[in-house]
């Protein structure tokens, strides 16, 4: 298998697409709803609010903050997860703006 061709795209098509892929799985959609409609840090509830096993959960924690959509900060033996506004807004922005395009053509589709 080969290599990814990052280098061939711009810094925007990148971006969005690491965002596209970290958000590819309805578990992550499902755990970023649930953090958005909290509105404040979650520290464990997750897997009971999901019914999904706590490794599952961890690991798709994992891929939002590696992404730095999440931040997580230790409370005692808990890791509480909250939204990171800046990155929310900049990742919000980003598919706003390509969802702006608009086709110019639409009744001349294949």
């Amino acid at each position: 298998m080969g290599a990814t061709k990052t280098d061939l795209f711009t810094k925007k098509q990148n971006e969005i697409a690491m965002m596209a892929k970290a958000l590819a799985h309805p578990a992550r959609i499902a755990i970023l709803q649930e953090i958005l409609k909290t509105n404040s840090c979650i520290c464990g509830s997750l897997v009971n609010d999901l019914g999904l096993a706590q490794p599952t959960i961890s690991q798709h924690l994992k891929e939002l903050k590696a992404i730095g959509l999440i931040r997580g900060t230790i409370e005692g033996t808990s890791v509480c997860y909250c939204i990171n506004p800046k990155v929310w807004n900049q990742y919000k922005q980003l598919f706003a703006d390509f969802f702006k395009e608009s086709i110019k053509n639409e009744n001349n589709c294949c």
